[in-house]
């Protein structure tokens, strides 16, 4: 993790310069301090906060030179970083390194959260400045040809940007100025993939069909994002209504036309899907965060693919309602971010319980304060990491190299990591198969009935059908899932269908192989460089329960050079929290993401 800029010098003029820090990191009296409880920046607190802050310092400070005999020392030894027993400048140092705080120069690329809070704190930079920045590079990368190889093509990966996201940065320095950092997604920009309704832009599912769905109201999620104080910039493209990993869209196009996706590292190659345009968007550096949907691979795909932090989360932690369906039975929504740290963060702004997707009650009880509070270097430490021989590609040598260097280091930072042997039944779990073709329509319809705008006059996959406004090589797909019938559908997704039976036996089976074994998590390589393998992306979504991708290894030279496949961390329902430290640890000891270099800073 980055270190924050601090004392470099002993002499009164630093200390004091130090201690003229505005206290930008405390709420609002009478409000609840913005949550970041990873140890890194709560374990120096002396105030009782949970945070560290100018009040902090100013305790320090006014001790200095105080010993472990001192009156005070039992309220201000957690400052005795060295453990010398003697409050020093060099403690006050150490302190305030963990203020998220940084008056040195930002530079937006590889940007974290914690990077923009800093530097917005500081007043080094803005939320508009940002989100400027941002808007500036969509356009000067999105839809050009930066890379000159051989089948280099544009990212494509957004579809649409807001009209009104520079008003909602400006909102966001406002509060900041009145409030102090009100939430560590305060001001920072955000992309959605395009099937999440804004009332602020509309949503297509990449389908020039609906090219004109404004909706009324946000999407649960997006009210939670905008709640917590985010610049909702962008509409990521997408699969045509998140139908599979090749990224293809027709959204605001001529009928019959449609255009790929392509990946910021290799853009002769898919970003993968379905949630292409949110990983290229993220891993370009052309916004801030995106979020994806995962039905059967399409936030962990694409993240694979480009170096990103993709989670999947449990379904029923994340509410639905008004994401633009594939599969109920399998659909969830979560973040595509560079980093674990950005993961966890914007995870805590996604969760609630809804009355519109009854799954969600499920969650009560199960959700932490923050998820950022699992965020601890030592987390692989004593853990038990179980792995299939069988969900391994032995016959790739980069993915091999990259899950040898893999264990190594899990094992180096003190996990345990387990050989397992599954039952029989493991088999048919990662055997069954999707819902996006026998509940697709069924859905689709229900969205429709809901949310659908008015003014669209095609309003059913029929109506689609009579038109080339779609990615019209997909037209046999289209037809037959608008050829499943109410009574085929229910014997697949109905109470006693047989998937939702067989889902809930995935499950089952899954949590008893953790408690046999005493697991903290399953690990697999998630994909292939630019390639899936097997059915290892089917595991997460046949049994319901959460999974995290980290970068685990790159291409470094071939057609496929620059392309990357994660390490996919699948927990116990809810368990978020547990997977996402054992990621972040995972992360600081490998440091495996790499900056694509076509896309690096704009010239002033």
């Amino acid at each position: 993790m980055k270190s924050r800029r601090t004392l470099t010098a002993v002499g009164a003029g630093a200390l004091a310069a130090t201690l003229a820090m505005p206290a930008v990191a405390s709420a609002a009296p009478g409000e609840a301090p913005a949550a970041f409880l990873s140890p890194y920046y709560t374990e120096l607190d002396v105030t009782g906060d949970r945070q560290v802050s100018t009040a902090d310092l100013e305790i320090v400070a006014a001790n200095l030179g105080a010993t472990s005999d001192s009156p005070s020392w039992d309220s201000v030894s957690v400052a005795n970083v060295d453990g010398d027993g003697v409050l020093t400048v060099t403690d006050l140092a150490a302190v305030s390194q963990r203020m998220i705080y940084d008056d040195g120069e930002f530079e937006i690329v590889e940007a974290s959260v914690l990077d923009m809070q800093a530097a917005m704190n500081a007043g080094v930079t803005s939320s508009v400045e940002i989100t400027q920045e941002y808007l500036d590079r969509i356009s000067a990368y999105d839809t050009v040809t930066i890379d000159t190889a051989d089948g280099g093509r544009p990212l494509h990966s957004i579809i649409s940007t807001s009209s009104v996201a520079l008003d909602a940065a400006a909102q966001a320095d406002a509060t900041r100025e009145s409030d102090g950092m009100t939430s560590m997604l305060l001001g920072v920009p955000i992309a959605l993939k395009d099937n999440y309704n804004t009332s602020d832009m509309p949503t297509t599912g990449g389908c020039s069909c609906w090219d004109d769905n404004w909706t009324e109201d946000d999407a649960f999620m997006v009210e939670g994002l905008r709640d917590a104080g985010a610049v909702i910039l962008a509409k990521a493209s997408l699969d045509e209504f998140a139908y599979g990993f090749s990224s293809v869209f027709s959204a605001y196009q001529e009928p019959g036309e449609f255009t790929p996706i392509a990946s910021p590292y290799n853009t002769s190659f898919t970003a993968g899907g379905s949630s292409g345009g949110s990983a290229a968007s993220v891993a370009a550096n052309l916004v801030g965060i995106a979020l994806g949907t995962d039905t059967g691979g399409s936030i962990r795909v694409p993240a694979s693919y480009n170096q990103l932090v993709g989670v999947r989360p449990t379904v029923g932690l994340s509410s639905r309602d008004g994401i633009i369906p594939l599969a109920l039975t399998q659909d969830t929504g979560g973040p595509l971010t560079r980093s674990v740290v950005d993961a966890a963060v914007s995870m805590d702004a996604l969760t609630g319980i809804d009355e519109n997707d009854p799954v969600t009650a499920n969650q009560e009880g199960l959700v932490p304060e923050s998820y950022t509070a699992y965020l601890d270097e030592g987390a692989l430490d004593g853990a038990r990491i179980g792995y299939v021989p069988s969900m391994l590609p032995s016959s790739n040598t980069t993915v091999m190299a990259g899950w040898d260097s893999a264990v190594a280091a899990m094992e180096a930072e003190g996990a345990t990591v387990i050989e397992i042997t599954p039952p029989e039944a493991f088999t048919a779990v990662l055997e069954e198969g999707s819902g996006s073709t026998n509940e697709f329509k069924h859905d689709l319809n229900e969205y429709i009935e809901a949310y659908l705008a008015p003014e669209v006059e095609i309003r059913s996959l029929t109506d689609m059908l009579a038109t080339d406004n779609y990615v019209t090589f997909r037209e046999r797909v289209y037809e037959g899932r608008n050829n499943v019938t109410d009574e085929t559908y229910q014997e697949w997704a109905g109470p006693e269908g047989s998937h939702t039976l067989q889902l809930a036996a995935g499950k089952e089976l899954l949590h008893d192989m953790f408690d046999e074994h005493d697991l903290d998590s399953l690990v697999y390589p998630s994909t292939v460089v630019y390639g899936t393998y097997s059915r290892n992306m089917r595991l997460s979504p046949n049994t319901g329960m959460p999974s995290v991708t980290v970068p685990m290894t790159v291409e470094a030279e071939g057609d496929r050079a620059g392309g990357g496949a994660g390490l996919e961390f699948l927990g116990r329902d809810f368990a978020e929290g547990t997977i996402l430290g054992l990621a972040y640890a995972f992360e600081q000891s490998t440091a495996v993401r790499t900056t694509p270099t076509l896309y690096g800073p704009l010239e002033d």
